[in-house]
């Protein structure tokens, strides 16, 4: 690796970098604090470094103190850890002054947690992303020492989503007629092609999205993971895609796959999802009243966005629904507060710490959906005293009160927005 190289790639994020136009999403950095985002591919983490370089240039730092380099750049493809300091060699032999780093998915580079935790110790400040959750698995979190903070990085939000389209909200949006019909219009996009950064500037978003995907599976799964029957995978992840509304157990994943007639052990789709989920494309959610096994061996499974889901369906808008209701409570409450709940009852969404049920109905206009919808969170909450009920649906809205619990039904794109 030539020192040369480097300083071309230095130089070159200096010049680009400050005029990138970009939505500034919502974080609070500690003023001294070292971070590791990670995330889906194209999910917006490299942004979220150029949002940090330009903060720091309007605090008065200078440009000269920002290190950018991108270990996806095919310059760098044959880079090993021992070639990491090459970077501080680059950037001394062109600056004096100690620089800010920030290494965009540096997982390409094995071994480079060690070099992370080296530069903390000799008080650099430092920016990391990447495409792996493993990437915060126990050993590396040893070997960094709780030196980092850690960010995770999802596709925008439906409020990040229009206020990059230029969508300004005030406390009476709903009251405007033109705002609001704004705001659906936005929404029938993002229910269908999902939330990443780029994908509202795309007229192709199908085959965008499709591109991306295909990225993922051959970078993120099938290279990472030294995966040799690609068919069982493709098509455990269409299966997952296929049952996303209902708990699902690996038996009944590989007997799906097997139906097809490909050789596919459920040991392995746990490990595929193992994989899936170390790719941040997607996540699991248990059952709040299981036992303890079938807590790790059946869960709803969603992707973290409905324009990945939505390229293995065929307009299936109910699965669509429920998955964006997952994607908006996974990221307020994670796995460790959002469950499912199935014993005796059956509802979509529960946050036991919160007391909060959702349920995800496309139309409740059906009367035998309506009184299914409605008795479920009633009898939920004679076991578990709800302090918030929703029904969340397409472009329904109203308020129900039935033995003494206030449902509210209400459109997705309002709920969202709250």
């Amino acid at each position: 690796m030539e020192k040369d190289i480097i300083c071309n790639i230095i130089r070159e994020s200096q010049d680009v970098i400050p005029a990138i136009e970009l939505y500034e999403r919502p974080l609070k950095y500690e003023p001294n604090g070292n971070y590791v985002f990670v995330g889906v591919r194209q999910s917006g983490k490299s942004y979220m470094i150029y949002q940090r370089i330009q903060q720091l240039l309007r605090e008065g730092h200078s440009i000269k103190q920002m290190v950018y380099v991108n270990f996806d750049d095919e310059r760098l493809q044959m880079m090993k850890s021992d070639d990491l300091d090459l970077i501080l060699q680059a950037y001394y032999s062109m600056y004096e002054n100690k620089p800010f780093l920030f290494f965009d998915e540096i997982q390409n580079v094995e071994g480079w947690e060690f070099f992370a935790r080296r530069l903390v110790n000799q008080k650099y400040q430092v920016f990391i992303t990447g495409s792996n959750a493993k990437m915060l698995g126990r050993d590396i979190a040893t070997t960094l020492g709780g030196r980092y903070w850690t960010c995770n990085v999802y596709p925008f939000t439906f409020k990040e989503y229009i206020g990059n389209l230029g969508v300004l909200l005030d406390d009476q949006w709903q009251y405007s007629t033109n705002l609001k019909a704004k705001v659906q219009r936005c929404f029938n996009d993002y229910f269908n092609f999902g939330g990443f950064p780029e994908i509202s500037s795309i007229v192709a978003k199908r085959l965008w999205l499709n591109d991306i995907y295909n990225k993922i599976f051959f970078s993120d799964l099938v290279v990472r993971n030294k995966i040799r029957n690609e068919n069982a995978l493709r098509l455990t992840i269409r299966k997952l895609a296929e049952s996303v509304k209902q708990p699902t157990a690996y038996n009944r994943i590989s007997n799906l796959v097997k139906s097809t007639g490909v050789v596919c052990h459920p040991n392995t789709v746990m490990d595929f999802v193992s994989f899936l989920k170390d790719a941040c494309m997607v996540f699991s959610i248990t059952n709040y009243v299981s036992k303890f096994s079938e807590r790790e061996t059946i869960k709803k499974h969603y992707f973290v966005d409905n324009g990945l889901l939505h390229i293995f369906l065929n307009d299936d808008n109910t699965s669509l629904l429920e998955n964006l209701c997952a994607i908006h409570l996974y990221q307020q409450y994670g796995n460790e507060q959002l469950f499912f709940y199935n014993k005796n009852v059956e509802v979509d969404f529960y946050i036991p710490e919160r007391h909060i049920a959702v349920q995800s109905c496309y139309s409740m206009r059906d009367v035998n959906t309506f009184e299914r919808e409605v008795n479920a969170l009633v009898k939920l909450n004679l076991f578990e005293n709800l302090e918030k009920a929703y029904i969340v649906t397409y472009d329904e809205e109203k308020t129900i009160v039935r033995d003494n619990l206030e449902i509210e039904l209400i459109p997705i794109w309002k709920w969202l927005l709250l």
